[in-house]
């Protein structure tokens, strides 16, 4: 079959097409042929060597697709051949991939592949940043970073159809149209504001209730600082770098509180709550109160093309490989 393979870690160029052999399904897995492939920011941390799962090259990119079940392995029986499937799986970028078969969610025949490919990784990523480390709801308000990101424009609607106030942070005014069309209540250019003034400003002065970021060390002091009384940063990612490290006592003031999310604690851990989760995603999406954005689809041979815009901070919503 065809992959993406890189023979050592690196820019986007270490990134070629070539022949690999076609997996096989063992115990408690599944095979599955590839219909649609997410591109994701950690994929490029991985192809670097800089992911908290380190690359064996000659090794594979790529954390979720959208398929149609082949084959399952020994013990399978809740996931059966011919069924649609979108799935957590590693070496995605391929034609084939196989799955734990508890990590492979049905994808209702509303949902296309391409938003089955989009669908796992940001939206219950986004979904569980706000119904599971916080509680989200009429009354609360929300300050999403990276608002036109696939995951930011997740969360801001999900946010917005939970009842919350939604405020969103963009680099640019093109992005700022987006997230306004998601639903956020008010966009912040951070290029032009600083986006703590502003929240401020337009809370009277209290903050925001819970901050979503996965951005990091340019966000976080300030989101410390327009964070409300007993408010909640909630962490999942550090896309422009670490924050400074926390001394405890600085969060006392307001009581405060800072947290981490990771998707696979959940998708490992709890499949139950995995399922439940898209479930609820998939009826709002069949509702027309969640739609995906997906900005770019490419050839799986053009995987190297889809890195580099995904790096240059220009994409927007998800991109999506097509094998």
């Amino acid at each position: 079959m065809k992959a993406i393979v890189f023979a050592q870690t690196g820019g986007p160029d270490v990134l070629a097409l070539a022949d690999v052999p076609k997996p096989e399904p063992r115990a408690g897995w599944v095979l599955i042929k590839n219909h649609a492939i997410g591109v994701n920011f950690a994929d490029t941390r991985f192809r670097q060597g800089t992911y908290t799962v380190k690359p064996k090259p000659p090794d594979t990119p790529g954390m979720e697709v959208a398929g149609v079940v082949e084959a399952v392995g020994d013990g399978v029986t809740d996931v059966r051949p011919g069924m649609r499937v979108a799935a957590f799986t590693s070496r995605a970028y391929a034609e084939y991939c196989v799955s734990p078969a508890f990590m492979a969610i049905p994808l209702p025949e509303s949902v296309s592949f391409v938003d089955g490919a989009a669908f796992l990784i940001q939206v219950l990523t986004a979904y569980h940043a706000l119904h599971t480390m916080d509680t989200t709801g009429p009354g609360k308000s929300v300050l999403v970073h990276a608002a036109a990101g696939g995951v930011g424009l997740a969360a801001v609607q999900l946010a917005k159809a939970a009842g919350a106030r939604v405020f969103g942070t963009v680099s640019s005014d093109a992005k700022a149209g987006l997230a306004k069309e998601a639903g956020a209540d008010a966009v912040i250019n951070y290029a032009k504001d600083k986006f703590a003034d502003e929240v401020l400003r337009l809370t009277g002065d209290r903050g925001v209730d819970l901050i979503l970021d996965a951005v990091g060390k340019p966000t976080f002091e300030e989101g410390l600082r327009c964070l409300a009384p007993f408010g909640h940063i909630v962490t999942y990612g550090r896309a422009g770098g670490a924050p400074d490290p926390l001394t405890i006592s600085a969060l006392s003031p307001k009581s405060q509180k800072v947290s981490a999310f990771s998707l696979p604690t959940l998708t490992r851990g709890f499949p139950d709550k995995t399922r439940e989760s898209a479930e609820r995603c998939f009826a709002l999406m069949r509702e027309g109160r969640l739609k995906l954005h997906i900005s770019k689809t490419y050839p799986l041979a053009q995987a190297a093309e889809a890195h580099r815009h995904l790096e240059s901070r220009e994409s927007t919503g998800k991109l999506i490989l097509l094998p």
